[in-house]
């Protein structure tokens, strides 16, 4: 089992950059794939990118595709995720999820642990 926090979140302008973090206060992380999802305001929680436990693989959504990066440190124990040109329709609470299967993680966006999550706002 693994206990998620996520940091880095905040209030930007648009074409502005953030990283995201996700560490564990309890478990290990590198025992997992990682990703992460986001929920914005009235909508449905979806899907933005994974990575598996080596860091050799990772998938993005279109909607972020060249924008945001997955990544993680496994020395650090913690997942990354760089958004860089924002725009106000990333404007959401950002998830940290751990998952025993990359592949159910990259197909089903199944993960079986999730963190609190941490607010983006982002401004025209």
């Amino acid at each position: 089992q693994v206990q998620l926090v996520e940091s880095g979140g905040g209030s930007v302008q648009a074409g502005a950059s953030l990283k995201l973090s996700c560490s564990a206060s309890e478990g290990t992380l590198s025992l997992y794939a990682m990703a992460w999802f986001r929920q914005a305001a009235r909508k449905e929680r979806e899907f933005v990118a994974a990575i598996n436990r080596e860091g050799r693989n990772t998938v993005h959504d279109d909607a972020v595709k060249g924008r945001f990066t997955i990544s993680r440190d496994n020395d650090k124990d913690t997942v990354y995720l760089q958004l860089s040109s924002l725009k106000p329709e990333d404007t959401a609470v950002y998830y940290c999820a751990a998952a025993y299967s990359f592949n159910e993680l990259r197909t089903l966006r199944r993960a079986n642990y999730w963190g609190q999550g941490t607010q983006v706002t982002v401004s025209s």
